[in-house]
């Protein structure tokens, strides 16, 4: 069994736990569950940049990335550099984080949160709204086509966006459907671990035009955007290049500004 197995395993308990203990009504009646939502599909079209930005503490292939900053200190950083969105981590377990770093990113910045999640019930999906997320992220590798479609649907019924997240050209081709907004490629395979660009560069001309292209994970340099730009990527989410350094704010900045140059 590879750890994106555990994983799920884990998670599908956890929710049916969480489903157990908190009811959807509670979840409903959060103050922040009405409230308004931000695009990143449509910052993401109209910025040079691009970034999405990530809080994350730790992961199963990298132990310990970052346990020094706040939650508030990394988002509000990333805000000022000018990121189009910031991907917070929720799972507990394998990544260190939670629904309340969720929660303190909302509080404190403006701009698009996508909910990091393994996503596998519509509740999580009630939860990402009730803790201030615009945007829900699905894993084609672990969802079948009708899931996706029935969560997709869902989101969007919520006010929500939808990152798809594929690896190859069998998962692309098997989840592509009306109801999602971007199509993230994830350059790292999360059942061996291994990173390579290659991934996203192979799929590139296979995703429809109609869907923000979004590029994950191994992206540590400006020369990579710029090449994965040529490829009509509009979105890169850099999950660890951030947040390995003393300052992922100050860090972001620099980055931002040298590949708008």
């Amino acid at each position: 069994m590879n750890i994106l197995d555990k994983i799920i395993i884990d998670k599908k308990r956890e929710v049916e736990l969480k489903k157990s203990i908190i009811p959807v009504s509670q979840i409903e009646a959060s103050v922040l569950f009405n409230s308004r939502t931000y695009s990143m599909s449509k910052l993401l079209k109209n910025s040079f940049s691009g970034i999405i930005a990530e809080h994350k503490r730790r992961s199963p292939s990298k132990a310990i990335i970052n346990n020094n900053h706040s939650v508030e200190d990394v988002v509000l950083g990333y805000q000022n550099a000018g990121v189009c969105g910031i991907s917070v981590l929720t799972d507990a377990k394998y990544f260190g984080g939670s629904l309340d770093d969720l929660l303190l990113a909302k509080a404190s910045v403006n701009i698009p949160l996508l909910r990091k999640e393994f996503i596998v019930d519509e509740y999580q999906i009630l939860e990402a709204k009730a803790y201030g997320a615009d945007v829900i992220l699905l894993i084609a590798a672990v969802l079948t086509r009708k899931e996706i479609k029935q969560l997709s649907e869902f989101a969007h019924s919520l006010g929500l966006e939808v990152l798809l997240e594929v690896h190859n050209l069998e998962e692309l081709e098997t989840a592509i459907m009306p109801s999602l907004d971007m199509i993230g490629v994830n350059n790292r395979n999360l059942k061996s671990f291994e990173v390579s660009l290659d991934y996203s560069k192979e799929l590139a001309s296979k995703i429809p035009d109609e869907f923000v292209k979004v590029s994950e994970s191994g992206i540590s340099s400006i020369e990579a955007v710029k090449e994965l730009q040529k490829y009509g990527y509009q979105g890169f989410l850099m999950g660890e290049h951030f947040m390995k350094t003393e300052n992922p704010g100050s860090e972001a900045q620099r980055f931002i500004q040298k590949l708008v140059i």
